[in-house]
């Protein structure tokens, strides 16, 4: 299939968190390339505000925090009233840092991590379920990671944040599809954005953000449940599903470890 794919008809309408930067980002210009009409959120108003300024489309754009229920409901009621429902929400908005499991002062981390990544998420398709049920139609994508697949030492937040997501995407998937919703999960590796820009560890089969971007849209375009990118990271990730935990913990014991910081 090429890179580019092609919007038959009118041109589509996506609504994206996590906006400001990293795939977010790159997800926006890909889709304005193909003259998308978007609903850009972050929480950064000055880097939304210069991507808006490189998009030709129709763009609205939210600073606003995915934790944030009630100013995200407001958020999606804009864009749905000036444009109408998007036909895709990508839940993409996600933060990772290090924690230790058992230290008590990573307490608010967990809490911040687990809320952005896995509420934020919630909080992003809640605003357009009820549409989508009404036009039997809609598509929610939620961006995952190869993380969540087992615990990570050093990662336990962010791991448990993504477990987590997956499992409520795969609750939600079977819920909408009587309601001919479709529900996409994407479970990336390693990806060049800021988010990787500071892990002082090897990260095996790393993807350029474009690139990634442009196999997630593949998978979204052609309604995937599930997805693993790059396929290298789903032979990794399979042999770490099933691996019995004696020896799984054996292997991840001595594995690299993120740096610890609160997120804001």
């Amino acid at each position: 299939m090429s890179e580019k794919i092609a919007i038959k008809n009118k041109p589509l309408k996506v609504f994206i968190t996590g906006a400001s930067s990293g795939i977010g980002e790159s997800l926006a210009h890909q889709y304005a390339k193909e003259g998308a009409t978007l609903g850009l959120v972050g929480r950064r108003l000055e880097l939304l505000t210069k991507i808006k300024s490189n998009i030709k489309t129709d763009c609205e754009i939210y600073a606003v925090d995915v934790s944030d229920q009630k100013k995200l409901q407001k958020a999606a009621n804009h864009f749905i009233k000036k444009y109408g429902p998007p036909d895709i929400v990508i839940a993409n908005a996600g933060v990772s840092t290090g924690t230790l499991a058992g230290e008590k002062k990573d307490l608010d981390t967990f809490k911040r991590v687990i809320e952005i990544n896995l509420f934020g998420v919630i909080h992003t398709f809640l605003p357009f379920i009820e549409i989508y049920k009404k036009k039997k139609s809609g598509q929610l994508v939620g961006i995952a990671s190869v993380a969540g697949i087992r615990g990570l030492p050093g990662s336990g937040a962010y791991s448990t944040s993504k477990a987590a997501l997956i499992n409520y995407l795969e609750s939600l998937r079977i819920e909408m599809r009587p309601f001919g919703i479709h529900v996409t999960t994407i479970a990336p590796g390693f990806i060049h954005t800021l988010m990787t820009k500071h892990n002082c560890y090897t990260m095996p089969f790393i993807l350029d953000v474009d690139v990634a971007v442009s196999r997630f849209r593949k998978a979204i375009h052609n309604k995937k449940c599930f997805v693993i990118i790059p396929w290298q990271m789903k032979i990794v990730g399979t042999i770490m599903k099933f691996l019995p935990a004696p020896l799984w913990d054996f292997l991840a014991k001595g594995g690299p470890k993120k740096i610890r910081k609160m997120i804001q």
